[in-house]
């Protein structure tokens, strides 16, 4: 239905690639997952869709709060890769490779987080159905290659809500 929340992960789910990932840390004992500030660092999270999902567009909340910054604007890319029966080769990826992106601005207070929300279409999900499993790649858009991202320090991924458009 409409609104209704899907998949929650916590950054302790993350997988990771073998180069350029986000590194677990720590916020008064808040798990975060930092994505830096000067090199585009991706993370990994395996799920799947609940049986109430309805087959709509899936928005992806993610919420960020910054290492320091308390100006300026950031930017994340998510892509899903459905993983159904008889589907992908687990030996190599098989995202849509149409990262989708949003942005946000730095809290005026560090440590508040903001929510950014990515729209993905059904197109753009491989026709991801419920109770199936895929994996969501998160990634921070350091250089601003979809869009302003002039924060030079860490992002620090706190949650992610996936949930029907």
């Amino acid at each position: 239905m409409t609104g209704d929340t899907l998949v929650v992960f916590t950054p302790l789910a993350a997988t990771f690639p073998t180069s350029n990932y986000a590194t677990p840390d720590l916020r008064n004992n808040h798990p975060v997952l930092d994505f830096d500030g000067a090199t585009d660092e991706e993370a990994y999270f395996e799920g799947v869709l609940p049986a109430h999902y309805n087959g709509g567009s899936l928005v992806i909340d993610l919420y960020v709060a910054l290492t320091s910054a308390t100006t300026g604007s950031f930017r994340f890319q998510t892509d899903v890769e459905r993983m159904n029966d008889g589907g992908p080769d687990l030996d190599a990826d098989s995202f849509s490779g149409s990262f989708q992106s949003a942005g946000g601005s730095a809290s005026a207070t560090s440590g508040i987080p903001t929510k950014i929300s990515i729209t993905h279409t059904t197109a753009q999900i491989d026709s991801l159905a419920a109770n199936e499993p895929f994996r969501l790649k998160v990634r921070r858009d350091a250089d601003g290659t979809s869009g302003t991202d002039d924060i030079a320090t860490d992002a620090e991924l706190v949650r992610i809500v996936v949930r029907e458009a």
